[in-house]
């Protein structure tokens, strides 16, 4: 029972298996067959029969739907054997039919295919005519491209290539020649830009050689220009009594009369007017510019073509090494530059961006910068005022040619201030050798003025005044020597030769009359003070010589406000203006007359050297000659003769001198007496210096300079004269009783040199007397001289301990 039923529980489900295996889809069959194989042992074998009963079922129905078409194929087949008979039949028939066919259209065929070649021939012959009408234009084009390459007109050439590319070669690019046409024109158009680009470097080394021409063209015009501008504002500003034809006429009339002048000058130079487009041919510029712009390499030219200006740029602004020795190296170093730049402004200008503002700019800036540079450089070697003065000229000749192109030139007028300092050293060390010449060729004597005429003359070159020396009749002498005129001129002179180089500088008549200033204060603080000096210290000048400088530098230092005058009428511009520099005349030759009063008292303390040099005392003397020593009265004799000079000096000056002089005398003296080599000294001895001393108070009591007050020119001997008064008097007691009190008579004594005197004379006393011990005077005097020296010794002593 437990097997029936598990057999009966089985079956539906198999039935379910092959059911899903029939209907499914072949990718879910495994899953189906994996549930037999997991049921329950049994169920592999039943479900293999129950598989094998089906397919049995199947074949059944197979065979029977078999059975049941059969005879319809059947019947199928004996029809088309029916059927084949006739198709053999009528097979025959049409081959026949298409025999005669044929054999009857041979003919037919014949003269169809003639006439079909003859319409091919037409059509051919039609499409040919098409075809060479369609060519003949683009041939008659290429023609005329080839005879636009043999007569250089390149730019017509690019045009040509421009139309058969777009207009005609489409028409026929199947064709071969245009093919080759096509590949010609690249090699075509290399061949124009080569052919111009030669041209342009043609253009451009002629340019480089004719630059110079160019610049001085451009430069004769700025010239000419600004001589006109000049003349006309010169010719309204002119001041009357001039011309008095003309300033007889109302403003307008004189406006008109110089305009026309000045116009009628300006026709006659206008045929002679050159302008750069005569001078150069620009037209490889345009024709290159033009086809690079055609073939759209526009910017590969305007590179090309800026680039080698530049390197010109550089070669132009090289300068010659020996430029600077004459003015000729500078001019064609500017006209060069000019040229470059009237060129580029002319291409600025015509052209439509081959150069810009900017490049322009850019170029000058770094042309203004190199020129500066080389102009510093080499204007330093020039030593010459005049060729600085006409480099000045064209600098500013070139600065207003340049500015009317349009490039700023300020940097340019800096230099010039620049230059112009340099100009006003150069014209500082012109003068200083012209004043060396008149300091050489002056005889330092008062002018001798024979009559009026002579002194009418003097007056007229030097500004001279003094009612006492008018008053006084001829003939008769200038206080000053020829140098003070000829040095007033020169000045003069200078500040002429200064004003030059101030002209054309754009500057007002303040700035001008400041600088006229400024190089007229180092004349005369630098160049004539430097002179003056170097003149004074001269050996061979004298006494004479230098009291006459003295006299001289007064009179040119009251000149200095003439000269100011003179400053002042030329420039216009008032000397109570705020910001005026004045003359530092004062200054200047106050110096000098201090260096020459300094130079006399030098000179005439040397001069009493010598004379002191020439005593001869024989200091062991027994008793003195009775008179003034010989070489002491010709040095007071020469005194009196030098202060009889100095009566044309400055009260103060000769006063000092004086002093000076028996300072330095009683000085000499004493050092004389002190002289370490100075061994012993008798009595006698310094009784005869006693004579000489005599005679210098004497000199100076007899006043050879006016203006001393009392004795004060005595005083100069007063230490000698207290000294010897002490050993005449041997008023030893006294002395060393009143030392140090402010009444003292021998206050001027100094216990030093009272002792260093007196024991020259106690070694003397002892050499000279053998028998000095037999005699109880000269004992006691011995004695008496031990005595006192031991006493300033003691003194001496206590001084130098208290210090």
């Amino acid at each position: 029972m437990a097997e029936s039923g598990e057999g009966l529980g089985t079956v539906p489900e198999h039935e379910r298996i092959l059911q899903e295996i029939q209907s499914t889809d072949t990718a879910c069959v495994g899953p189906t067959l994996r549930s037999v194989y997991d049921d329950q042992p049994n169920a592999h074998k039943k479900f293999m029969e129950k598989l094998d009963a089906c397919i049995r079922n199947h074949d059944k129905e197979i065979e029977k739907m078999c059975n049941f078409h059969h005879q319809g194929f059947v019947d199928a087949i004996t029809e088309l054997l029916k059927v084949r008979t006739d198709a053999e039949k009528l097979k025959v028939q049409v081959t026949d039919t298409n025999r005669r066919f044929q054999d009857a259209g041979k003919e037919v065929i014949v003269q169809t295919e003639d006439i079909i070649r003859c319409r091919i021939q037409q059509r051919n012959i039609t499409t040919v005519v098409e075809k060479l009408q369609l060519c003949l234009p683009v041939l008659e084009m290429y023609s005329k491209l080839k005879e636009q390459m043999s007569a250089k007109r390149y730019y017509s050439a690019l045009k040509t290539m421009e139309q058969l590319e777009n207009v005609y070669f489409p028409r026929v690019s199947q064709y071969r020649f245009c093919q080759l046409m096509i590949e010609n024109l690249p090699k075509l158009r290399e061949d124009i830009k080569e052919v111009s680009m030669s041209d342009l470097k043609d253009f451009l080394e002629s340019i480089r050689k004719h630059s110079d021409k160019i610049g001085e063209t451009a430069m004769k015009q700025a010239q000419q220009q600004k001589i006109f501008s000049v003349t006309l504002q010169k010719q309204n500003n002119v001041k009357f009594g001039k011309n008095i034809y003309i300033n007889n006429r109302s403003p307008d009339e004189r406006n008109k009369t110089v305009l026309k002048h000045a116009f009628e000058e300006e026709d006659e130079n206008e045929e002679e007017v050159l302008t750069v487009q005569d001078l150069v041919d620009f037209s490889p510029v345009y024709r290159c510019l033009h086809i690079y712009s055609v073939l759209g390499d526009e910017e590969t030219f305007e590179n090309y073509y800026r680039k080698q200006r530049k390197k010109q740029a550089r070669l132009v602004l090289q300068p010659q090494s020996n430029m600077h020795e004459t003015v000729d190296g500078y001019r064609r170093y500017f006209t060069q530059i000019v040229g470059f730049f009237v060129v580029e402004d002319h291409i600025l200008h015509v052209t439509q961006g081959l150069v810009t503002r900017a490049y322009t700019d850019e170029l000058w800036n770094m042309a203004l910068s190199k020129i500066i540079a080389v102009l510093r450089a080499h204007s330093s070697y020039c030593t010459d005022p005049d060729l600085v003065l006409e480099l000045k000229n064209l600098i500013v000749i070139f600065a207003d040619t340049l500015q009317g192109y349009g490039f700023p030139v300020n940097r340019l007028f800096d230099l010039l201030f620049e230059i112009r300092d340099q100009y006003n050293e150069t014209l500082l060390k012109k003068w200083a050798g012209v004043f060396r010449d008149i300091f050489e060729e002056d005889n330092y004597s008062p002018i001798p003025i024979v009559n009026e005429e002579e002194y009418k003359v003097i007056i007229s070159k030097f500004p001279f005044q003094d009612s006492d020396l008018e008053k006084q009749s001829f003939p008769k002498k200038l206080p000053m020597s020829q140098s003070v005129p000829h040095i007033y001129i020169q000045v003069k002179e200078f500040i002429y030769a200064s004003l030059k180089f101030s002209e054309s500088l754009h500057r007002s008549s303040t700035e001008i009359d400041d600088m006229l200033r400024k190089s007229t204060n180092l004349l005369l603080t630098r160049t004539l003070s430097s002179c003056l000096l170097s003149l004074i210290r001269k050996p061979h000048i004298g006494l004479t010589e230098l009291v006459q400088i003295i006299i001289n530098t007064t009179h040119l230092e009251q000149a200095c406000k003439y000269l100011e005058d003179f400053i002042t009428n030329i420039t216009n511009i008032s000397q109570e203006t705020v910001h005026t520099t004045r003359l530092y005349g004062l200054s200047t030759f106050k110096d000098a007359r201090h260096a020459a009063e300094g130079e006399i008292y030098t000179k005439l303390n040397q001069k009493i050297d010598e004379f002191v040099q020439l005593a001869d005392y024989d200091w062991t003397m027994s008793e003195p000659d009775g008179r003034a020593s010989g070489y002491l009265m010709d040095l007071i004799n020469f005194l009196r003769s030098i202060f009889q000079v100095f009566t044309h000096l400055p009260g103060k000056v000769a006063q000092t001198a004086c002093m000076s002089a028996c300072q330095h005398l009683s000085t000499s003296l004493m050092q004389m007496l002190l002289d370490s080599e100075l061994k012993q000294i008798s009595m006698g001895a310094v009784q005869q210096f006693n004579l000489d001393v005599i005679q210098c108070e004497l000199f100076a009591s007899s006043e050879p300079v006016p203006g001393f007050q009392g004795d004060t020119l005595q005083l100069a001997f007063i230490d000698l004269r207290q000294l010897l008064d002490l050993f005449m008097v041997w008023d030893w007691s006294t002395y060393l009783a009143d030392y140090g009190q402010p009444a003292s008579k021998y206050l001027r004594v100094n216990p030093n040199t009272a002792l260093t005197l007196l024991e020259k004379m106690k070694d003397t006393s002892k050499k000279n007397n053998i028998f000095a011990q037999f005699r109880k005077n000269d004992r006691d005097k011995q004695k008496l001289i031990e005595t006192v020296v031991k006493q300033l010794r003691s003194l001496v002593n206590g001084m130098s301990q208290h210090t």
